[in-house]
């Protein structure tokens, strides 16, 4: 996996502290397995020999929270604290020494378990709540002897964190009707995301092995990622004042505890990936997830049947049509119709047609195909908008939650226009979601790719402010971004990723896309500037990489979010572009930005950036990464 931390020291500083890093982190990783084997030897020794007598008392874990929100504000997330970063306090391995009994075989026991905490959490932003977690499961549950048993339990503390954050919000007062309505949003993302803690955690239970364990590092990543996600857009979603600085600060460990969730997971793997031997398809071994035809191997042949050509007659499960020759005339109305528990891939044919309606493809709809005659014909539409009240979160026409959709040959539009700023169009939360030949249309936010793994292929996507935002895992090939006349006071940005945390596996990648002007602009496109990007959190993460990019791009290529924020953390880059607009000459100077070669673009290929076999993927031939 990729992850960059921009600090505020040189490049080439930078990377010499990396390399030191990792050799100190690999060296402490391989001294705490080996402790690990020697305490395991001695608890089976002291089982046999002396009765087990070795009792710890341990501190209970807390309960914890989360949430989720607008893109009104560019609020960034809590940075590691000074003293979050500092080593484990010798008061805590005297605590844990103390409640030890007088035995010197135990007391040596847990000398190494104190040592291997220490190592295992070296690698964390947030050692202190990784040092004091830990050392409270230990002394709790002497058993604890595998690295993944200490990934469950900084992913359990974050649970634990979440909970007691939720309890601490639900007693705060809310005076205002936006106040409420902002909260309400954060219980479903609090809900959201407590079930995906609960899922990682027996993803790392159900792993016996590490082996095992780094094949679901990608759902990891993606599910804890997106726990991230949603306690930022919760905490977004409230007026500025008191009650959300309130609300955010009850967030703050829940967000540490995940955060450091993510670090030790990519450290395990990290450090497998350096046992296997040159060559070896070790477990942290990338596969090719394009085949032949371009589609991640992650689709079984089915779904790339059904995706791959225009003229394949698929076989709905029901028929929507405005006219009635369908067996419903509302796209609701079909989904409703989905059994519970259905298996397989739920199929909704729907007829050309603009359908107004707020379509919501729930977190219980699984595997559902919305397919129409067009992009152009086949519509989902509304109007939806932040002036009008609506907080950004539920101005989608069409959104969808439930893991596995996919969408074809349709359209997305929300028609409130330029003057009531944000209104989204479509919004995306569904893991492993993918769009083909697909139409997004609208001014401000026009698509909010919210959250996990997405893949659009061959699509159009045209707005004005930040028309592409979220904080999502998101691929775009071979699509078309066109950039409209945004209002006289206003300049157009094509994107605005949000990543929180540096060890996030999100990012929007730009392949083979083309950047252009709608015809409305091209008259005026040399009054309004138009960007690439802007960061609308601390560590935004954005790559334009084998794209066009027309004349409408400003020199500066990106344009910051206020002020200095976030110019240091961010990771803006650009690969073998074309066209006047991607002369990279003027660019803007900011840390974050850079002009990255091959190999580390390589990083953001299909293959690299979307790993994993999101679903039964068998070997078929592998399509190169890139295009040129």
């Amino acid at each position: 996996m990729v992850f960059q931390d921009f600090d505020k020291i040189s490049e080439r500083r930078r990377a010499e502290r990396e390399r030191k890093f990792k050799k100190r982190v690999t060296i402490g990783l391989i001294t705490g397995l080996v402790l690990l084997v020697i305490i395991a030897a001695g608890v089976i020794v002291l089982v046999t020999t002396n009765n087990n007598n070795n009792d710890s008392n341990s501190n209970n874990k807390n309960s914890s929270t989360t949430s989720k929100s607008n893109k009104g504000s560019s609020s960034s997330s809590a940075k590691p604290s000074s003293s979050s970063s500092t080593s484990a306090s010798s008061s805590s391995s005297s605590s844990l020494l103390s409640s030890s009994s007088g035995d010197s075989s135990s007391t040596r026991d847990v000398v190494k378990v104190e040592k291997v905490i220490t190592s295992v959490c070296s690698s964390t932003d947030y050692k202190q709540r990784c040092h004091d977690s830990l050392t409270a499961a230990a002394k709790k549950q002497p058993e604890l002897s595998q690295p993944k048993d200490f990934i469950k339990v900084a992913i359990s503390a974050a649970s634990d964190e979440l909970t007691k954050a939720f309890n601490k919000t639900s007693n705060f007062t809310f005076n205002t009707p936006e106040e409420k309505a902002a909260f309400g949003d954060c219980k479903v993302l609090m809900e959201d995301a407590l079930e995906e803690l609960e899922a990682s955690g027996k993803h790392v239970g159900d792993n016996a092995t590490l082996t095992a364990l780094s094949s679901k590092t990608p759902d990891l990543n993606s599910w804890l990622s997106a726990v991230q996600s949603y306690q930022q857009t919760c905490i977004d979603g409230f007026p500025v004042g008191k009650l959300k600085t309130d609300v955010k600060n009850a967030f703050n460990a829940t967000k540490e505890f995940t955060s450091n969730s993510l670090a030790l997971i990519s450290e395990v793997v990290s450090f497998l990936s350096t046992l296997q031997t040159p060559g070896s398809p070790g477990p942290a071994t990338t596969r090719h997830l394009l085949d032949t035809d371009g589609f991640p191997t992650w689709m079984s042949h089915e779904d790339r049947r059904m995706l791959k050509a225009s003229d394949v007659k698929l076989t709905p499960n029901v028929t929507v049509a405005k006219d009635g020759s369908g067996k419903f005339k509302t796209i609701n109305a079909a989904l409703a119709a989905m059994p519970a528990n259905y298996t397989g891939r739920f199929v909704i044919y729907v007829k050309e047609g603009v359908y107004d309606e707020t379509v919501i493809v729930t977190k219980k709809m699984v595997n559902v195909t919305i397919y129409g005659d067009g992009s152009q014909k086949s519509i989902i539409t509304g109007k939806k908008n932040f002036v009008d009240g609506v907080r950004t979160f539920e101005t989608a026409s069409f959104a969808a939650l439930g893991e596995g959709f996919m969408g074809k040959a349709m359209g997305f539009r929300n028609t409130a226009g330029p003057e009531k700023h944000q209104a989204v169009a479509a919004r995306i939360q569904s893991d492993r979601a993918i769009f083909v030949n697909c139409r997004f249309e609208g001014y401000q936010d026009t698509l909010y790719a919210q959250t996990h793994r997405q893949f659009y292929r061959s699509c159009v996507i045209a707005g004005t402010v930040d028309f592409i935002f979220g904080d999502a895992a998101a691929i775009f090939q071979n699509c078309n971004l066109v950039v409209r006349k945004p209002l006289d006071n206003q300049q157009n940005i094509v994107t605005a990723q949000g990543r929180t945390d540096v060890r996030e596996t999100t990012g929007f990648v730009l392949q083979n896309c083309r950047v252009m002007a709608d015809k409305a602009l091209v008259p005026v496109k040399e009054k309004i500037r138009s960007y690439l990007g802007r960061p609308w959190k601390e560590f935004s993460r954005t790559i334009f990489m084998e794209s066009d990019i027309e004349d409408i791009i400003h020199p500066d290529g990106w344009m910051p979010w206020e002020g200095e924020f976030a110019l240091k953390t961010l990771y803006y880059a650009e690969y073998n572009n074309k066209g006047a607009g991607s002369k990279t000459t003027a660019r803007v100077k900011w840390p974050g930005y850079k002009v990255i070669d091959k190999q580390e673009a390589n990083k953001f290929t299909v293959e690299n950036f979307l790993p994993g076999s999101w679903l039964n993927a068998t070997g078929v031939p592998v399509q190169k990464s890139f295009y040129f």
